[in-house]
């Protein structure tokens, strides 16, 4: 059985653009606080394999995790609390350049494959009329940094430097190397 250990309904979008479907999504429940001094990069790793840890499986099933997180310098950026802390997130891009990281957890009994993969986006500078719109279009719900590049805030995005499917949430070169290191059939999708 393969199981998504994921709420996102962009993860899974992305999981059939390569032809795979869960059997069953089990989002784990964990404390996704950055610990202190922790940067970026180690903190979404980390937390891409706590949450694979924590899917319950059997040792015969596939589970996948990923985490992707906004990175400002060593500032982490993870999904606003509300549009206040949006808006300030989208603010602190404007302009500027930043990274966005996405690590992908694959567990199959006691073996976890893992990958990160790091991309460069560079966001142009955001009008207030511009700002005030994309907060009131409430995309910014759920989404690392604030924006998702896939929606509306698409238009906000001159310039990426990486994966952009690794951006929305999945990198899909990425996972599906890790689904076939685990033995993963991959039927209709190109190997």
């Amino acid at each position: 059985m393969f199981i998504l250990g994921s709420g996102s309904p962009r993860r899974k979008e992305l999981l059939a653009q390569i032809g795979v479907l869960p059997d069953e999504i089990r989002a784990p429940d964990i404390d996704e606080d950055p610990q202190k001094g922790e940067l970026p990069r180690p903190y979404c790793r980390r937390i891409a394999r706590q949450k694979v840890e924590a899917v319950s499986a059997e040792d015969t099933d596939v589970v996948l995790c990923a985490d992707t997180t906004v990175a400002l310098g060593r500032r982490i950026m993870g999904k606003p609390g509300d549009a206040d802390e949006a808006a300030a997130f989208l603010r602190a891009l404007s302009g500027r350049r930043h990274r966005v990281i996405t690590a992908v957890a694959l567990r199959c009994g006691a073996k976890i494959w893992e990958k990160d993969v790091v991309s460069t986006v560079r966001m142009k500078s955001i009008s207030q009329e511009e700002l005030r719109a994309y907060i009131a279009s409430g995309d910014w719900r759920g989404k690392a940094g604030g924006y998702g590049i896939q929606g509306p805030a698409g238009a906000l995005i001159p310039w990426i430097s990486g994966s952009f499917t690794g951006i929305v949430g999945l990198p899909l070169a990425e996972t599906a190397n890790l689904l076939r290191a685990a033995g993963y059939p991959l039927n209709g999708a190109i190997s």
